[in-house]
């Protein structure tokens, strides 16, 4: 009897664990990253551990060309500080000619740096179709210098202030459409 009561027990405790395990890789699981069309890397999720291993790893954005007509260390305005260095990836500088807004996919790095030339922070708009259409559809986010997380997702303060320049897909540093 001891038996079968030690044998049952430990099926059940199988069980659970086994249910336990099952759920919490079910609540884990994210949809899939999806190639942008005419792109040659997967696109990271609208996240900023995502992005970041994206923008420092998978297409470093230091390759990336910058903004048209902009140069490095051009004039900023708070907050995102004096001095600015914005960047593309090759998406968003297409969506440029086109003069009919960011295309999905698209991003816009800004360095952002003190007065005296130091990085202060870095801040990225990222395009992503379906995510918050009630501003443009960008995912937001700002990391200190060392790229740690500081703020992300549907950020309030980066959508009250750009959603000033709605009419220009949220974006101020030029004309978009």
């Amino acid at each position: 009897m001891k038996r079968n009561v030690a044998f049952i027990s430990t099926i059940l405790l199988v069980l659970i664990i086994v249910g336990v395990a099952y759920a919490r890789h079910e609540l884990m699981i994210v949809p899939t990253q999806q190639l942008a069309f005419g792109h040659k890397t997967t696109m990271p999720m609208p996240q900023g551990g995502d992005l970041r291993q994206y923008i420092i790893g998978q297409e470093p954005y230091k390759n990336w060309k910058m903004w048209p007509g902009k140069e490095a260390f051009h004039k900023g305005t708070e907050p995102h500080g004096a001095l600015l260095t914005v960047y593309v990836n090759d998406i968003a500088l297409d969506s440029l000619s086109t003069r009919k807004g960011m295309g999905n996919n698209s991003i816009i790095l800004k360095e952002n740096y003190t007065p005296d030339k130091k990085l202060a922070a870095i801040t990225v708009m990222y395009k992503v179709k379906g995510y918050n259409a009630e501003a443009g559809d960008w995912f937001w986010v700002k990391y200190d210098f060392d790229f740690n997380i500081q703020k992300e997702g549907k950020v309030a303060g980066c959508i009250s202030c750009h959603s000033k320049a709605s009419d220009n897909d949220y974006i101020f540093t030029g004309k978009i459409k």
